[in-house]
Parts: structure tokens; C-alpha cells; sequence
């Protein structure tokens, strides 16, 4: 009693907290993750170096796990922490070192250039590849006049063309490691190494993972905390965490974020895809997870996967089957059962988080729910960059450009746009390239370069994943495409582009934008096209709803279909949802007579709560187009829903002159047609009325033209 007294004692005294001297070692430093993808660099912060006596392209030897060690290039990096430093995952694999490991470094001064070393391709790395193009391609641009350190059992990546080649330095003449200069030679002849033991270096991890650093942040502390240092939990008296549920549109990442753990902690990994859990034998799907926990037990610390959790652990009052409920059961039990799990952290991905059981979503089961959402500007610049490394890419590529053109689209998507770019690149040399043959010509693969033009293409083919089922295009109508409107036309700019590219000033005055509008007038004035030009002017994602589209006969679905829309749409922000003809959705409630369902009253009353409810950090914009806004509940039309309402009236006589111009400014018109003259006569038409009048002349005209020609023909054949 005596001691805890005096502890007690002592804490207080020092303000609450034990204060322990800490010892700093200086040559000892955290590993983190590089920003540089060179095989051969490591980056220290600064002051670190003066304090180590290095200088920035000093060769520096470093210490990881079980003796191993590996000789690298050292550089400076002020916006390092001074402990860490940045360690490509090439160079971590060779020191069997993760993300927040220890290592040691030392000064190298005395390392000799090498007079030969002798490196070996890793066999699955060069499948396809003819043994010639192995130095021309890969390891003349790799040393070429760069004074790479190499050192005796390592492993480097190379990256060429379109691939990635391992290679393993076999020998190094005079020492074990060396540096290889212009007069070293390389020697490569030899069979390719079987991969036995050694660990591929392009598996996933942290760094191969962009635009949720916020995320992944949380996942590792409570993640590798516990798989770690258990016991930082033993003494603050508390439970380590045990589970974390990610959550988020399909190909945001969950699962590979969950690879990346398992491969930088080092843990067992055990994966559980759900639906192979069940079984049609009584007990059989409990005994399948009950093995997976005693499996992981037995191996721990261990990381148990369940992918898509939702298949084996739905509500158990909304299924019907027996089997589920006791898997649902099984899993409460394996999780929080009176038995302790030991150091196993169960991590599950679902895109469905709502339909899994509410047990499994407290404390002691999954203790954390992470959001792995749709990435921003800088989140899918990240992406591109991981996906694009490989790549060969033209300089006038401008990845940042094709970030912010890639509104919605999560990592998924991103990697399916670069593989379409590279497609199209390869289409464009099929004329070159002979199928037949097994090894293609080095100097065609040489030539093969993706540029800018090819993720252009690339984008016309791409649409976001989460919006596949709704009818999503950037339309391409731009402002001059639409005659007249100039007023209309100028406070759409103000009301959406000025949110999505000036949010900084809204935030300044502490207000919100205006997030509806509601386009009013006679038919054929120009409502669709217009928000057509917005969508494409701002590049934002435009969805075009069918009022009528919505309503089905069964109950309960038209307030589902509602609900549907405005969640994929924000999945796809920011995004202009346009419904067309919201009379037929929108009428006054209590009108629909005839209706015994009540269907159109839900319908509208769902879309009141879905505007008001757009979330205020969302750019989702609202417009209706209407030419009886008279039918329109007024609930819909009040500020902070569609709180502005615009009249597109009939065009007057300038308007006319606008819209025939650029009806007509890709049609070749003769010399005297007085367009000005033709607006003078159409006064009363609509902007439809006067592209259908266009229309009517330019067929006679193409009638003339064939009549002509067939004339011509004739009088030859007579001739």
C-alpha cells in the first residue's frame, strides 16, 4: 500500500503526469513513408543530418530487423519530423522493416565503386519479356550515369515501358556492397531467380494507397497499436480496441486498405469472403468462423479480414433463414464472448453498413466505423500518381488537370481510366504490332507513350461507378450553344460555379449558397439546354431525371427511387441533379385525386426532406424545369429549397438574332440569308420553334444538293 502511495505521490506531484527522462539516440529514427520513388534515396530532416554530421549525397548505411541492412543515398526534407525518416518500400523490404519500425543509420565514407556486379531478374517479373531488352530497357536508364549504391542480397525495382522487373544483386566485386559507376560493368546473363522466400515488392502498402490519409491515420493507431505495443493498453488499465468497420461506396479501397495493414504490420492475415461461410450442413457455416478465430489465435498477432460483412451478418429480425441467425449468433460470440480473443483485430468491409445487425456495431466488437467516402481533388491527384508511376507517361500530361475533370470517381474508377489510356495508346499502334508473334519489336515498345489526348478519350468512356445505374454524362453544350439569356445565364454562373471554384468565399461571410433553382416558361425556350451548358460549364456530374420515371405501382418504391437519386448523386459530388417536367412529381399535396395509394403526396413529401437535406459541405444543386408552375407544391418553391426562380420567357428580337447564330454557326449559310431579317419575322417563336425552322431550310437545302448530284449523273451517263 505504501508503494502505490508514493507513486501516487509522485504523479501528482508532476502535474498528473510520470515524467521519464527520455534518452535520444540520434542515430535512431522512425521509418516513414517516402515521397520519392527512388530505389537508392532515403530523406532526413535537416537539422537531424547536421547533428549526424551528413551531408545531403552522403552514402549512409542502415540497420533494420534480424541484422538485415542496405546502403542508400541520403537527401534533406525539411517537412520531416527531425526522428523519422523517409524510407522507400523497396529499401523497407530489404531491411524487413514497416511503417513505424526502428531503424539505425551510419556514415558510410569509405565504399568503393564497384569493377563488376552481377544482378538476376525475379522469373515472374520478365514473363513475356526477351532477355536483350532486360538491360537496353530496364538497367542501362536504372545506373546510367546515376552512382547507385547496391549491397550483395538485395532486391530493386525497375520500371520501364508499361512494367515493373525485380532484380537481385548476386554478386558485388571488391566488397559486399559497392557503388556502380560509368566503368563498372554489369554483368545479367544467367537464369531468372524462383521466387522462394522472397517477398514480392510490388504487394500493397501504405504508399500505394491515396486520397484517405485521414483515414488511414485511424486505422493504424487502432490497428497496429495493439498488434504492436499491447502493452501501452496493460498499463492505462484498459482494452485494446478489436475491430474496425470500414464503410463506403464500392471501390473506394476497403479492401486494399486492409492488405496494406496486414503487409506493413507483418500480422497473420486471414481473409473471410462472406459468402463462403455458408453451408448447407446444420452447424457447418458456425464451425467455418469458429476455425477462422482458432486459426488466427493460434498464429497471433493476427489481422482476421471478413469481406463484405453484410452477407453473413444481416438484421436478424429481417431474415427469414434459421442458418444466418445463428452465424449472426456465432460472430457476436467470437467477438465479445466471455473467451479472450488474444491479439486478433478483426477488420470488415461493407458498402451496406445500415443492413448489418446492430450488435456487431458497439463497443468491444467493432469498436470503430470508418468511412472510407469518394476522394477530392487532392485525394484522386494521389491516386493518379500511385496509378500512373508504372506508367509512360508523355510530359504533356497534367495529372492535376485530370483530377479535377474526375469529379466522383473513387480509386476504382481512377485505375480504370488509366488502363483505358493505356488502351487506347496500344490502339493506336495495332497497326505496328503483329499478334502472331511472341516477343514484340523493342522499338515499338520504346515508341509507345501515353499522353494527355489518351485519358481524354480515356474520360469519354468513364463514368463514376456509383452512378452507373443513373444516367450520368458532362453533357457537352457549352454557353454559346444557347442564343440570348444573357441575364439567365449570368446568375446560374453566380449561383453554381461560384460555390464549387470560390468556396472560401462563402465561407468568409458565413453563408451558405443556394442550392435549387426552378426554370419557368413556354415550352421549347431553352430550360434543358441550359442546365445541360451549367453541368458542362462547371464539369460537374449531370443527372437527368424523368419526373414520371420515379412512380412505380408498388408501394413504398417511388419514395425509394427518390431517396436512391440523392444518395448516388452526392456519392458523385458535386453534381447537378435536373428534373425535368417536376410537375409530374411535384404537384400540390393533397390534389392527387384518384390516387387511394397516396403515392404522389409521399413522393413529394420525400423530395421536401431530400433538398432540404443536402448536406451543406455537398455541391449538389437542384434544378426544375416546369411550364405549369402553377401545379408545384409550395413547400417546393420556399427559400432554401428552389429559392430561385427564373422565367425563361419568349425570345425578343435580339434573343433571335443570338439564337439563329448559333444555330447556324456550324452551317455553312450563303452570303445573303439576313438572319436579321428572319428574326424580324419569327417574332412569337420559342428557341425549338426557330432551330426547327433551321432544320426545315437546311433539309431542303441537302435535297437540293442530292437532286443535284443525281442530275449531274445523268447528264454523264447520257453524255
Amino acid at each position: 500500500m505504501e508503494d502505490n502511495t508514493d507513486k501516487k505521490a509522485l504523479v501528482d506531484e508532476n502535474n498528473g503526469e510520470n515524467k521519464v527522462p527520455k534518452k535520444k539516440n540520434l542515430s535512431r529514427l522512425i521509418v516513414e513513408e517516402a515521397t520519392n520513388d527512388d530505389n537508392s534515396v532515403v530523406a532526413l530532416n535537416t537539422k537531424r543530418m547536421e547533428e549526424l554530421n551528413f551531408f545531403r549525397g552522403d552514402t549512409i548505411i542502415i540497420k533494420g530487423k534480424k541484422r538485415h541492412s542496405t546502403i542508400c543515398i541520403i537527401l534533406n526534407d525539411n517537412d520531416l519530423d527531425e526522428g523519422k525518416i523517409r524510407i522507400n518500400k523497396v529499401a523497407r523490404k530489404n531491411l524487413r522493416v514497416c511503417l513505424g519500425d526502428v531503424v539505425y543509420v551510419k556514415s558510410c565514407p569509405e565504399i568503393p565503386y564497384g569493377k563488376k556486379i552481377q544482378v538476376l531478374p525475379i522469373d515472374d517479373t520478365i514473363e513475356g519479356l526477351a532477355k536483350d531488352t532486360l538491360f537496353e530497357i530496364f538497367l542501362k536508364p536504372y545506373f546510367n550515369e546515376s552512382y547507385r549504391p547496391v549491397k550483395k542480397g538485395d532486391l530493386f525495382l525497375v520500371r520501364g515501358g508499361f512494367m515493373s522487373v525485380e532484380f537481385k544483386v548476386v554478386e558485388v566485386d571488391p566488397d559486399d556492397f559497392c557503388i556502380v559507376s560509368p566503368d563498372t560493368v554489369i554483368y545479367y546473363e544467367g537464369d531468372p531467380i524462383k521466387r522462394d522466400d522472397e517477398e514480392k515488392l510490388d504487394e500493397i502498402g501504405y504508399d500505394d494507397i491515396g486520397g484517405c490519409k485521414k483515414q488511414l491515420a485511424q486505422i493504424r493507431e487502432m490497428i497496429e497499436l495493439p498488434l504492436r505495443h499491447p502493452g501501452l493498453f496493460k498499463t492505462l488499465g484498459v482494452k485494446p480496441p478489436r475491430g474496425v468497420l470500414l464503410y463506403g461506396p464500392p471501390g473506394s479501397g476497403k479492401t486494399c486498405i486492409a492488405r496494406a495493414v496486414a503487409n506493413e504490420t507483418g500480422a497473420f492475415f486471414f481473409l473471410i469472403n462472406g459468402p463462403e461461410v455458408m453451408s448447407k450442413m446444420a452447424g457447418e457455416a458456425e464451425a467455418n468462423l469458429r476455425r477462422a478465430f482458432e486459426e488466427a489465435e493460434k498464429n497471433s498477432p493476427a489481422i482476421i479480414f471478413i469481406d463484405e460483412i453484410d452477407s453473413i451478418a444481416p438484421k436478424r429480425e429481417k431474415t427469414n433463414g434459421e442458418v444466418e441467425r445463428r452465424v449472426v449468433s456465432q460472430l457476436l460470440t467470437l467477438m465479445d464472448g466471455i473467451k479472450s480473443r488474444g491479439q486478433v483485430v478483426v477488420i470488415a468491409a461493407t458498402n451496406r453498413q445500415n443492413s448489418i445487425d446492430p450488435a456487431l456495431r458497439r463497443f468491444g466488437r467493432f469498436d470503430r466505423e470508418i468511412d472510407i467516402g469518394v476522394p477530392d481533388d487532392n485525394g484522386r491527384f494521389e491516386i493518379l500518381r500511385i496509378h500512373t508511376k508504372n506508367m509512360k507517361l508523355s510530359p504533356d500530361v497534367k495529372l492535376e488537370e485530370l483530377a479535377s475533370n474526375t469529379h466522383g470517381f473513387v480509386g476504382a474508377d481512377l485505375a480504370q481510366l488509366c488502363t483505358e489510356a493505356a488502351l487506347t495508346c496500344i490502339r493506336e499502334k495495332m497497326d505496328v504490332i503483329d499478334l502472331e508473334d511472341e516477343i514484340i519489336d523493342k522499338e515499338v515498345l520504346e515508341s509507345m507513350c501515353v499522353t494527355q489526348d489518351h485519358f481524354n478519350m480515356a474520360l469519354g468512356t468513364c463514368n463514376p461507378s456509383s452512378l452507373r445505374e443513373t444516367v450520368v454524362e458532362v453533357p457537352n453544350v457549352k454557353w454559346d450553344d444557347i442564343g440570348g439569356l444573357d441575364e439567365v445565364k449570368s446568375t446560374l454562373r453566380e449561383m453554381i460555379l461560384y460555390p464549387i471554384d470560390h468556396p472560401d468565399k462563402f465561407e468568409k461571410f458565413g453563408m451558405s449558397p443556394s442550392r435549387g433553382v426552378l426554370f419557368y416558361g413556354p415550352p421549347g425556350c431553352g430550360k434543358t439546354l441550359l442546365a445541360k451548358a451549367v453541368a458542362s460549364e462547371c464539369s460537374a456530374n449531370f443527372v437527368s431525371i424523368k419526373g414520371p420515371e420515379l412512380l412505380t405501382m408498388w408501394f413504398g418504391e417511388s419514395e425509394a427511387n427518390v431517396r436512391e437519386v440523392f444518395d448516388k448523386a452526392r456519392a458523385a459530388a458535386p453534381c447537378v441533379l435536373f428534373f425535368d417536367e417536376l410537375d409530374s412529381i411535384g404537384t400540390q399535396r393533397g390534389s392527387s385525386l384518384g390516387d387511394g395509394s397516396g403515392a404522389g403526396d409521399r413522393v413529394m413529401n420525400q423530395l421536401l426532406t431530400e433538398i432540404d437535406g443536402v448536406g451543406p459541405k455537398k455541391n449538389l444543386f437542384f434544378i426544375g424545369a416546369t411550364n405549369r408552375p402553377e401545379l408545384l407544391d409550395e413547400a417546393l418553391l420556399r427559400p432554401g429549397r428552389l429559392d430561385q426562380l427564373i422565367y425563361i420567357p419568349l425570345p425578343d428580337l435580339g434573343a433571335r438574332i443570338s439564337i439563329l447564330t448559333a444555330i447556324l454557326r456550324k452551317c455553312p449559310v450563303a452570303e445573303n440569308v439576313p438572319i436579321d431579317f428572319l428574326a424580324q419575322k419569327t417574332a412569337g417563336f420559342s428557341g425549338a420553334d426557330l432551330a426547327e425552322l433551321c432544320q426545315r431550310a437546311a433539309r431542303a437545302a441537302i435535297r437540293d444538293a442530292i437532286d443535284a448530284e443525281e442530275m449531274n449523273k445523268k447528264s454523264k451517263l447520257e453524255l
